[in-house]
């Protein structure tokens, strides 16, 4: 099992910068890949960033330029920095990590840390 916990969600205006954090715990080990996703009101999740166990980096097309994710393996922690916010950014951001082990997949997800962006 893997347990995620986001922070660092907030009102920001647009132009602003925040910094999310998602702290892992459990079976960390084996964790594959961890990414980031969104979910705006009346939208569908979509995928904002990844990275893998080998920090080979994914990122969304609108967002690239804009966000980093990084990760600090000595704090099973997971990072999204978030530059020059846009009103479109605003949405429920949720920490996901996949896990594959002895061939079955496993999926996790945080409790979602609200980012509002004010124009």
């Amino acid at each position: 099992q893997v347990h995620l916990v986001e922070s660092g969600g907030g009102l920001v205006q647009a132009g602003g910068s925040l910094r999310l954090s998602c702290v892992a715990s459990g079976s960390t080990f084996s964790i594959n890949r961890m990414r980031w996703y969104r979910q705006a009101p009346g939208k569908q999740r979509e995928l904002v960033a990844g990275i893998t166990s080998g920090g080979i980096t994914t990122y969304e097309d609108s967002v690239k330029g804009r966000f980093t994710i990084y990760r600090d393996n000595a704090k099973n922690t997971v990072y999204l920095q978030m530059n020059s916010l846009k009103p479109e950014d605003t949405a429920v951001y949720y920490c996901n990590a996949y896990r594959q082990v002895w061939g079955t997949t496993y999926d996790y997800w945080g409790q979602g840390t609200q980012v509002t962006v004010s124009s």
